[in-house]
């Protein structure tokens, strides 16, 4: 495909949105109201939108190589900032993949290149799972586990972020979910995490402000 289908393509889009709604772009240049951010992978086969059958204007979305929450990542620290904020945002939602070319990477040891230190936050999920992960003879199943660990760990280091608590303190949002998405049937699976719950059990290492110090 050359870049002139591209925007051919575009006008295309642009005139049936506009057959079907003809104040579609006017209305969405009002501005953004979205109740979810969704943090999800850089998968060219993982678009938020389609897979949730949201509209645009309904989910605030970060993508990355294997849906990872960093500490130290500016760029997503940034997002969850201006989720929580600025679009007061009720639900965050991680959402991994299977087939995730970052978790195979990290199941299979070797010299990437730039890639290395952003892949070991995926090493250390295995390191923290390995007993679990080494347990499971087949290939293919202890891939899709090492995807739904990935998803639970970066849940985990979601909670860890100062503006998730600041809000949670204030407003009791936003809610944490942890999915995958199945890409061999195209259907969403809810890990079903009580994010809640891990917190609790470990607040006393992560909390940055006690409830009792907030007034």
């Amino acid at each position: 495909m050359n870049f002139e289908k591209i925007f051919a393509n575009n006008q295309q889009w642009v005139a049936e949105k506009i057959s079907i709604e003809p104040d579609y772009f006017t209305n969405l240049s009002k501005g953004q109201h979205p109740e979810f951010l969704y943090i999800g992978c850089s998968d060219s086969r993982v678009t938020a939108e389609d897979l949730m059958g949201l509209k645009p204007g309904e989910v605030f979305i970060h993508r990355n190589v294997a849906n990872l929450v960093v500490s130290t990542d500016n760029n997503l620290n940034a997002v969850v900032q201006y989720a929580i904020e600025y679009l007061k945002v009720k639900h965050i939602i991680i959402c991994g993949h299977y087939e995730c070319g970052g978790v195979k990477a990290a199941l299979n040891p070797g010299d990437m290149g730039q890639l290395n230190g952003w892949l070991q936050t995926l090493r250390d999920v295995y390191r923290l799972h390995r007993g679990e992960l080494d347990g499971i003879e087949d290939d293919q199943k202890r891939f899709d586990r090492l995807v739904e660990l990935n998803v639970m760990e970066q849940c985990i280091n979601i909670i860890k972020i100062d503006h998730v608590q600041r809000s949670w303190y204030k407003t009791g949002f936003p809610t944490i979910h942890g999915w995958v998405f199945n890409v061999r049937n195209g259907s969403l699976i809810d890990l079903g995490l009580d994010m809640e719950k891990v917190f609790g059990e470990v607040r006393s290492i992560y909390d940055l402000k006690p409830l009792e110090a907030v007034k």
